[in-house]
């Protein structure tokens, strides 16, 4: 989601200065959470800055490129596997342990879909007596 501009953020410290305004009618006012109401107010407190925080580096993956690939191989090679199934075997291949939903993310950087195509049983078709 995008940072509310600076223009909006300033528009709402100079209401809550001018106005004696409750923080809940200031965020109905300009139709933003009030969690954003008290962050920003908090922010502008203590720097006295209203500009949007920087995001900060995210954290590294789990899995470096080559234990990526091996990972990529095992999904080609078990194609039916299940996330349980393919985790077990990347840790049996590189020693490296990660989680369900981890697998599921890397499965996505890879951009490997794990969905099953279910095609269902045709019902026969009975003569009408």
């Amino acid at each position: 989601m995008k940072a509310y501009s600076v223009d909006l953020r300033q528009k709402i410290i100079d209401t809550y200065n001018s106005e004696s305004i409750s923080q809940r009618k200031l965020a109905k006012r300009f139709r933003v959470a009030l969690s954003f109401i008290y962050k920003l107010l908090k922010q502008y407190r203590q720097s006295g800055d209203i500009a949007p925080k920087v995001r900060t580096l995210q954290t590294p993956t789990k899995l470096n490129e080559p234990q990526l690939q091996v990972l990529k191989q095992l999904v080609e090679a078990n194609n039916d596997a299940t996330l349980e199934e393919l985790r077990d075997q990347l840790e049996q291949a590189t020693g490296v342990r990660i989680g369900r939903s981890t697998t599921a993310r890397m499965l996505q950087r890879l951009q490997i879909t794990l969905k099953k195509r279910f095609t269902p049983v045709k019902k026969k078709v009975r003569p009408c007596s």
